[in-house]
């Protein structure tokens, strides 16, 4: 059982999170493969919020889970 405040890491969270990193820095190099070069800035700008974005989702998305935790 787990103990009160330990956070709880179920697959689909963890692959979530791993999606949220990942899916950023993949389409800002498919963008520049396939499309062209960008500025660094403009770089770091998308996968903030990119990341940002995909870190809401996941906080929405599993918020429920982790309460309906025993």
């Amino acid at each position: 059982m787990r103990k009160p405040g330990e956070p709880i890491y179920l697959r689909r969270h963890m692959a979530g999170l791993l999606l949220a990193i990942v899916l950023p820095l993949i389409a800002l190099q498919a963008y520049q493969l396939y499309v062209g070069p960008i500025s660094l800035e403009v770089q770091l700008l998308v996968g903030a919020i990119a990341s940002a974005a995909g870190g809401l989702i996941l906080y929405f998305a599993f918020r429920s889970s982790a309460r309906n935790q025993p």
